[in-house]
């Protein structure tokens, strides 16, 4: 016998329901925890969370957000281009050596 799909529903809520409640149980005692540690070592923000490191921020490259010298300049407006993302119109459907740095 085959489940209905509001059966099916009815049970992704109540699973639902009680991931959360596990999930806030099992959260304060982390945090109870980690404030017991943090006292008992005298840790800091600084100490836990070093700033200039992108720890926790997913597969981002270390160098991402950082600044790029310019590979293209544009002579009749002076702009430039890295050469990442999308083209800039003044450069699409032309020859790129002759805007090279």
């Amino acid at each position: 016998m085959t489940t209905s799909y509001k059966d099916l529903l009815k049970q992704r809520e109540a699973l639902e329901q009680q991931i959360n409640e596990a999930r806030r149980s099992e959260l304060s005692s982390a945090v109870a925890q980690v404030r017991s540690l943090v006292a008992e070592y005298g840790l800091t923000a600084q100490d836990v969370f070093p700033a200039g490191k992108s720890a926790g921020k997913g597969t981002r490259s270390s160098t991402a957000g950082t600044k790029v010298a310019p590979k293209y300049r544009n002579p009749a407006t002076g702009e430039t281009w890295t050469g990442r993302g999308k083209a800039p119109k003044w450069i699409q459907n032309e020859s790129r050596d002759k805007f090279v740095i």
